[in-house]
Formats: C-alpha cells, sequence, structure tokens
C-alpha cells in the first residue's frame, strides 16, 4: 500500500514538472489509414502497460431518420452479443483479462472502445473482441427486446424529470425538423417500433471503414499499432461516407413555456451557435468562459446566483458539432422566482454582447483556460477521447499543439467583434419547464 501511494505521489510531481511541456504541446500524434479506409490517429505512450482503443463512426442521432433512437439502439447492441459470442460471453472474455469494453451514441458520433494491458493474451482477447463487436454484432431477438425494455423503462424516468423535459424541448424548438431536433435516446414510440431489420440496415450502412476513425494510444510502437488497427477494422466492409447533415436554420424568437408538476423551474435561452470548424470557435470559447462556462465567478453565477440568490445553478454553453450546436443559457429557480432570473440572464447576455469582457476577465479566463489544459490529456483514456475527435471532425493533428497558443492570442476586441455577429440577446427562444406556467406554446 505504502509502495503504491509512494508511486503515485512520484507521478503527481513528475507531472508537475512536465506541466509547462504539457501546456506548450500536446503529445505526438501518428496518422495513416487501414487497407479498407479507415482513418487511424496513434499516440504512443510507453510509460503504462496499458492501449486504449476508440472507434468513432458518423453513425450518431443525426442518422436517425424516420426512426429516432435507431443510431443509440444499435450502438447499445454491439456489446449484447458478436461473433460466435453472446452477451454474457462477451463480458466474460473481458472480464477474463482485465479488460473493459465500452460504447456510446450522441447526436453527431457513435464509438466503441476497449481499455486492455498490452501482455500478449489479454491483448489478444481484447482486440479480437472489439473486432467481433465492430463488424458482427448478432442483433438477436432477445437481447434487443432486453436492451428495448431498458430504454423504454429510461424514457419513463425521463418524462417525470424537469430537466430532461426542459432539454428535449430546448433542441426540438431549436431544431425544428432539422436532424440534431431528437433526442438520440428515441421516443418510446419510436422506440417500441424499431425491428431487427432497421437495426441490421442501420448497421450496414453507417459502420464502415470508410466513415470510421480509430483512435489509439498506448504502449505500443508504430508497427505495432498499424497491426492493431488493420486487426480490429479487417471484417468491416471500406463502404461509403453519408452525405454531410444539412445546416441548420434558426428559429423564430420566442418564449416557449411547458407546464410541469415540480417547485423548480428549469430555464434554458438560447439560439444557433457555432460548428467545429467556425473561425470565431476561439473568441466565442474565451468570451463564453467570463460569460457563463467558468462556474460561480462567471458573469451569470454573480449576477444570477450571488447577487440575487435566484438559482443554485446557472451556466451558458457553447456545443459545437458537425454543423452549429447551441448557445444557451441554463439555469433552476423558484417557480416564483421565474421571471426575475430570466430578466438578468437575458440582461447579463445583453450587457457582455454590448460591452465584452475587461482586460482582466479576459486575462483570468484565458488563464483558467489553458491552465486547465493538461488535465485534458492527463491520461491515456483523456488523450484518446482527444483523438476520436481530432480524427472525427478532420481537425489538424497539430490541434493540441497549438490549442493554448490560440487561446492566448484571443484579444478583447475579438470577443466583442465575434459576441457581436454571432449572439443576439434579441433573437434567442426561451424554453422554460416547471409549475405555474401557462399552456405550452410550442417546442
Amino acid at each position: 500500500m505504502f509502495a503504491e501511494a509512494g508511486r503515485s505521489v512520484a507521478a503527481l510531481l513528475a507531472l508537475a514538472l512536465l506541466w509547462p511541456t504539457f501546456a506548450a504541446a500536446g503529445p505526438k500524434i501518428e496518422s495513416w489509414q487501414t487497407a479498407n479506409g479507415a482513418r487511424v490517429l496513434f499516440v504512443a505512450a510507453p510509460e503504462l502497460p496499458m492501449v486504449d482503443v476508440r472507434v468513432v463512426f458518423d453513425a450518431g442521432s443525426a442518422r436517425d431518420g424516420e426512426r429516432p433512437g435507431l443510431a443509440s439502439l444499435t450502438n447499445d447492441l454491439l456489446t449484447e452479443g458478436a461473433g460466435p459470442w453472446s452477451a454474457d460471453e462477451l463480458a466474460a472474455r473481458v472480464e477474463s483479462v482485465g479488460a473493459s469494453l465500452g460504447s456510446d451514441s450522441l447526436r453527431d458520433m457513435a464509438f466503441v472502445s476497449v481499455r486492455s494491458l498490452t501482455e500478449p493474451k489479454a491483448l489478444d482477447v481484447a482486440v479480437e473482441t472489439l473486432a467481433a463487436v465492430v463488424a458482427a454484432p448478432r442483433f438477436e431477438a432477445g437481447d434487443i427486446e432486453r436492451v428495448r425494455n431498458a430504454r423504454l423503462v429510461s424514457l419513463r424516468q425521463q418524462e417525470q424529470s424537469a430537466g430532461s423535459v426542459a432539454s428535449k424541448a430546448f433542441y426540438r424548438t431549436l431544431y425544428g425538423d432539422h436532424p440534431y431536433a431528437t433526442d438520440p435516446d428515441g421516443t418510446a414510440e419510436s422506440v417500441s417500433a424499431v425491428t431487427r431489420e432497421a437495426l441490421q440496415e442501420f448497421h450496414r450502412r453507417y459502420y464502415v471503414a470508410s466513415n470510421a476513425v480509430v483512435a489509439i494510444v498506448g504502449a505500443l510502437d508504430r508497427a505495432q499499432a498499424e497491426a492493431l488497427a488493420q486487426r480490429v477494422m479487417a471484417g468491416v466492409p471500406a463502404g461509403e461516407r453519408p452525405a454531410k447533415v444539412a445546416e441548420p436554420r434558426p428559429p423564430a424568437p420566442g418564449e416557449h413555456p411547458v407546464t410541469f408538476p415540480s417547485t423548480q423551474t428549469h430555464i434554458y435561452l438560447g439560439q444557433l451557435g457555432i460548428a467545429r470548424h467556425d473561425p470565431d470557435y476561439f473568441a466565442l470559447l474565451v468570451g463564453n468562459h467570463v460569460l457563463g462556462s467558468s462556474g460561480l465567478v462567471s458573469l451569470l453565477g454573480e449576477e444570477v446566483r450571488n447577487k440575487r440568490g435566484l438559482s443554485y445553478s446557472v451556466y451558458s454553453g457553447l456545443l459545437p458539432m458537425r454543423q452549429a450546436g447551441p448557445f444557451m443559457a441554463v439555469a433552476q429557480t423558484k417557480n416564483s422566482q421565474t421571471a426575475e432570473a430570466m430578466t438578468v440572464i437575458r440582461q447579463t447576455i445583453a450587457d457582455f454582447v454590448a460591452n465584452g469582457p475587461t482586460a482582466k476577465q479576459l486575462d483570468e479566463a484565458r488563464r483558467n483556460l489553458t491552465g486547465g489544459f493538461p488535465l485534458r490529456i492527463a491520461s491515456n483514456g483523456k488523450i484518446v477521447e482527444q483523438l476520436a475527435v481530432i480524427g472525427f471532425y478532420d481537425y489538424p493533428l497539430d490541434w493540441l499543439d497549438t490549442y493554448v497558443a490560440k487561446v492566448d492570442a484571443v484579444t478583447i476586441e475579438q470577443v466583442r467583434d465575434a459576441f457581436r455577429r454571432r449572439i443576439d440577446p434579441n433573437g434567442m427562444i426561451s424554453v422554460v419547464v416547471g409549475g405555474d406556467r401557462a399552456a405550452p406554446s410550442g417546442g
């Protein structure tokens, strides 16, 4: 125990000594393609005898079409039986070698991941399992019904949560008929109607090599990483990349109250924000840190919570995706304080758009963002997440190397200019979910 503690302290001291290096540059990223066209990003990390692999597909809920929830159900079922192994057998295989298998599905992307020791037997089992999960899910009837029933239970629970109701209503109202409008979990009706054939067809269409990014971080050399990627993707057809998701159209501004039996009201106020490659990305990122993403010391935290006690939790967020993600301010407040909280949130945003940050606020935001950057690449698991994002969104390989410099280069004038052009306090929608509300007027 004491030896383990000593190693942990030593590791922290080593990280502290390397902090300036990490802040200035990210890990070295290598990239290539597998024989069937999957893009691979690799970082050698020899410090620990571990390997993290994440296979990412353009197969999120934006690809659901007329079947909300199809993408996430497909992704959930990948690890519920694949190749010659049932769900229980898959779980037993990875557990027997101390590996872990995971998956998830968002609006843009879906992924499957594995973490394993580099000990040959363990890695062989982990890679063989991941290859089967990606290429040959079984979609057995019993597994489908079990996953479907669990999803229906989750959806019923979400219906009892004012926060879930508010988030879903916000996305529906903001995006209208755009693919980003629907929640990745789907609806009770759509989930109940999904068939085995639909799941198989979705997998055939989107889980293909030309639509994939393989991110690898671990104690391997380049040749070993190439062999691992080739093995993981060997059974996956080359396929074709799907067409780009259309650009969303901004909705008309307006208020959309939703009656809900709760003592707390959930407020979502926002508009369309930015896509991943937007030229205003860094100016808006730094500015929003001042406005509302830096916790209680943000302007929203100060005005709404600290000064007036109107909300325990309030923040603003930018969620860039392939196409424009939302810009939103979110808060919870007592039903009786809803109108005041809304007024203060709107005024705080309007004041920031008009005036921008002070020099002190900008400096603190830049230091906070750059100071926290090393934590984003402080483990193999975090690095593989960064590689997946870089590969999926076609960022340059030096994205992590240049991140700190780009944040540091943001000026007051750039923040003011970007917010005045891109954020419209009078053009936002609001979704307010709680007790003592008028009947729903939309969303």
